[in-house]
């Protein structure tokens, strides 16, 4: 508790970035406790309960005849399993709520960019995706098969060291991810979000060639929207809390495609 409010007291004032200040509380309780891992467990039943509904899903997106119907459906999916997330102030979540809001990613998309991102995925020759929760990540199979089946190399980056109940590469791997993407990578850093002053120089090379950003959650939104950006990236995520939903002008717990342009690169 000392770490913890020192922390607030030297870090906190009204500019911070939540999912900055969330990463160092993070690593203070794990070096405070010695848990490398404090949601291990939830990270395994996630994974183990989103896999059942895969092919639930799978056979959905496989009935759509249409590319871009697939592509869009699969998205969806996506974004509906970013709801896996847990100890966020007033978001309850079950397992059993994941095949209705499978069901209703349609009916809770309040902004939709995602077929003027079909067209950037059209056009690209490199995509990297971003990747968030344990669970989540098994629904994120799915999208990135439909991403390839569309025409780019698609490269799935996962966090280098377990925080919170973001996926890494054992939870990737336990979903059979490095099966469907082009290549499986980790960030090089545990940071909650984007920080890529900590980001590692093979992922940076990557990020750097990519013609999309595809990036999920509340906290790549909440960093990459301070960033100048180089690409186009495309924001996936379910407004789990007033604040996010409050930036993004939308009510809480709905889904949100945005798509976000930067500058051209020479």
């Amino acid at each position: 508790m000392r770490s913890l409010l020192r922390l607030i007291a030297e870090s906190f004032d009204p500019k911070s970035v939540p999912s900055v200040l969330g990463t160092m509380r993070d690593r203070t309780v794990r070096e405070a406790t010695g848990n490398s891992d404090p949601c291990a467990e939830r990270k395994r039943i996630s994974n183990q309960r989103a896999l059942e509904i895969v092919p639930i899903a799978e056979k959905i997106i496989s009935a759509e005849r249409s590319a871009s119907m697939r592509l869009r459906k699969a998205c969806l999916y996506a974004i509906a399993g970013n709801v896996i997330e847990f100890d966020i102030p007033g978001h309850e979540f079950a397992f059993s709520d994941l095949n209705r809001l499978l069901q209703d990613g349609e009916k809770d998309l309040v902004i939709d960019d995602i077929a003027e991102a079909y067209g950037i995925v059209k056009d690209s020759s490199l995509i990297i995706y971003l990747t968030d929760n344990a669970g989540e990540i098994a629904l994120d199979t799915l999208f990135v098969r439909e991403l390839k089946r569309t025409g780019p190399k698609v490269v799935v980056a996962v966090k280098d060291k377990p925080v919170l109940n973001d996926a890494t590469l054992d939870e990737a791997r336990h979903v059979g991810m490095h099966e469907i993407a082009d290549s499986l990578i980790t960030t090089g850093t545990d940071t909650m979000g984007l920080s890529l002053e900590e980001c590692s120089k093979d992922f940076l090379n990557y990020y750097d060639s990519a013609d999309l950003v595809i990036a999920k959650g509340m906290a790549y939104a909440e960093t990459i929207t301070e960033i100048d950006l180089a690409s186009p990236h495309l924001l996936l995520l379910r407004t789990k809390c007033s604040n996010v939903a409050r930036y993004f002008g939308v009510e809480k717990n709905k889904n949100v495609a945005k798509l976000l342009y930067g500058f051209k690169k020479d």
